[in-house]
């Protein structure tokens, strides 16, 4: 099995060299390789001898002489044990098989005792439905069932045992208002017996969660330390042993549990996962989303070395593993408090926080930064107000002017149905007084306006006056 020459086999074979002239037939390469190098002795190793080895062995019986099939049989037996004793190395202490056999169960009563809870639930809230929203607790919600039983017995029943005084006075002042169906006794036997089943398989799971713990501590105390029981058995179950996980390369062990996931990110050519079973790790689910990357790379590189030690080393201490989790903690408390620290100079100081002091200051409200408008003179100011008042005037008497013109022609499109000798006579004198009208209302609009324009008209009297004196 090992590829070693035993004392015995050194013996025969020293005998067998001085005779032999035709090279030796060998079951195993690696024993032929040594029986060379030592002996000199050239060795064949072929499928052809295999057949041959398989024949002997069968017909040993005959082969051998004064041997009895009972005693053959026996010896043959006695061998397969001792070798399959030596293939497997047996130990009580370094055996990873138990723990994947107790992750597996321990999986496996969860989803059992999930379906026979919801089962319990909805059977009995038939008959009493207000309970399951008092009693959130599953166990005790069995409990108290296994207790009572009908919803009648909840006025004279103690269930101070299970419950506090008052959610006990909750369910008996909720019993007697129920509005659930009434069932007859039978039913109530079979919820009995389901809420039994429940209180038992609750029992034996924290019995092997225990037992999980105890062995896992023997096998890879370090694993323990470094992600926990029920991760380290994960992993090892999802392996297939310690060793086949001590195999694994971290970025291997970072995402193993997430395959689906893995190969249909790569079809896809998205972002491929960050983690996979190592998520469920209590260092992992305390850092804050953005980190949860980070530390489960630099979680899954520790675990491995954690991983190597248990499975190859002889020291079965945890002092590995805690030393390796004490830097990951530091490691994480520094990533959170990076978003606190402040550059400074160096890069490498943390900026001086100043001491927090009240300080009770009356403030009044500050009109000035309300206003969005330029800031200008009061010359600028009462400048700009005159044109404004110019333009508008300007355009006030284009209006006028417009509007008169077209009552003009309304007017004139009238008397065209009059007596053309009528027409004539009439549109001449009406022409006469709306351009004299025309000529003087320009003159009487323009007084208001601006001093200038009502000082002019009275110079040009004055002046006429004058000339006609010095006449």
């Amino acid at each position: 099995m090992e590829g070693k020459i035993n004392k015995q086999l050194k013996k025969v074979l020293k005998k067998i060299v001085k005779e032999a002239h035709e090279p030796l037939a060998v079951a195993d390469a690696k024993l032929g390789g040594v029986i060379k190098e030592k002996l000199n002795l050239s060795c064949i190793h072929s499928p052809v001898v295999n057949e041959l080895m398989r024949g002997i062995r069968s017909q040993m019986d005959g082969l051998i002489p004064g041997v009895e099939p009972r005693e053959m049989a026996a010896m043959c037996l006695g061998l397969a044990h001792s070798l399959s004793r030596y293939r497997l190395k047996f130990s009580a202490d370094k055996v990873d098989t138990m723990i994947v056999q107790a992750i597996s169960l321990l999986d496996d009563l969860d989803k059992e005792l999930n379906n026979y809870i919801m089962r319990c639930r909805e059977w009995y809230g038939w008959h009493f439905p207000e309970l399951g929203k008092i009693i959130s607790d599953n166990l005790t919600y069995c409990k108290c069932l296994q207790k009572v039983g009908d919803r009648k017995n909840y006025a004279s029943a103690t269930l101070s045992e299970f419950l506090p005084e008052e959610v006990e006075a909750e369910v008996k002042a909720a019993a007697e208002i129920s509005m659930g169906t009434e069932v007859s006794e039978e039913d109530i036997c079979n919820i009995l017996h389901l809420c039994t089943q429940v209180i038992e398989i609750s029992e034996y799971r924290t019995q092997l969660y225990e037992y999980l713990q105890n062995r896992m501590m023997a096998i890879a105390p370090n694993v323990t330390v470094m992600v926990g029981e029920l991760v380290g058995a994960r992993l090892i179950a999802h392996a297939g042993s310690l060793l086949n996980l001590a195999k694994h390369a971290a970025s291997t062990v970072q995402i193993l549990g997430a395959e689906k996931a893995l190969f249909r990110a790569l079809k896809s050519r998205r972002d491929t996962p960050k983690y996979g079973l190592i998520y469920h790790a209590s260092l992992v689910g305390q850092t804050s989303p953005k980190h949860k990357g980070k530390i489960s790379r630099m979680l899954a590189a520790k675990t491995v070395l954690a991983i190597r030690y248990d499975a190859f080393g002889e020291d079965s201490s945890s002092a590995m593993g805690v030393e390796n989790r004490a830097k990951l903690e530091a490691r994480l408390r520094s990533l959170e408090d990076r978003g606190i620290r402040k550059i400074s100079g160096t890069g490498k100081a943390l900026a001086k926080a100043e001491k927090y002091e009240h300080k009770s200051e009356v403030k009044t409200y500050d009109p000035s930064g309300d206003s969005t408008l330029p800031t200008c003179s009061k010359k600028r100011k009462i400048e700009q107000v005159d044109k404004e008042d110019e333009t508008i005037e300007k355009k006030a008497k284009k209006a006028k002017i417009k509007i008169k013109v077209e009552e003009e022609e309304e007017e004139e499109e009238e008397e065209k149905v009059l007596v053309v000798e009528e027409e004539t006579s009439v549109k001449k004198k009406k022409k006469k007084d709306k351009k004299k009208h025309i000529k003087e209302e320009p003159v009487s609009e323009e007084e208001p306006s601006t001093s200038t324009a009502v000082a002019s008209p009275e110079k040009k009297k004055k002046k006429k006056k004058k000339k006609g004196t010095e006449d």
